[in-house]
């Protein structure tokens, strides 16, 4: 395990309108406020053209191919993720979603691009002070969150 100790900065309020897409609009925001690292959360609904991560195809890390699941209807939507820096110091959102629609659930990662459906709210809490950086992986093509410095377990 690592980790590292920040403290909260600045705590943002966002209505996004209907077509604004996760990641991107909230990326786009941290980038234009400088945010560099934050916990998000993202409650609103989520158009029936939004596209999740919904796993991989296999257990294999040598190769990773991604199940993308298109919603195929409106849907309620509560998110919750992180935004760190990548090597370029460019803010990247790790976010995972449920959604849900007539008792049915889908679970997965908002990257493949979800839309909003008539509104959503978005709270970012700045984490300040904190040595979060997303690096690339070699063997998996992600970019995984290291900490500079960190102790580890």
């Amino acid at each position: 395990m690592q980790y590292s100790e920040g403290s909260i900065g600045r705590i943002f309020t966002l209505k996004l309108e209907a077509g604004d897409r996760l990641p991107d609009t909230i990326v786009a925001f941290a980038r234009e406020h400088a945010v560099r690292s934050a916990m998000t959360i993202y409650v609103g609904g989520a158009d029936a053209t939004s596209r999740m991560v919904v796993g991989p195809d296999a257990n294999r890390t040598d190769s990773i191919v991604s199940l993308v699941h298109t919603l195929g209807g409106i849907h309620e939507v509560l998110a919750v993720g992180a935004i760190f820096p990548d090597e370029n110091g460019e803010p990247t959102l790790h976010m995972h979603a449920a959604t849900g629609r007539e008792g049915s659930a889908t679970v997965g990662c908002v990257r493949a691009g979800v839309d909003v459906w008539l509104v959503g709210e978005v709270i970012i809490m700045e984490i300040c002070g904190t040595s979060g950086l997303r690096v690339r992986d070699p063997e998996t093509g992600f970019h995984i969150l290291q900490f500079a410095g960190s102790a580890e377990k």
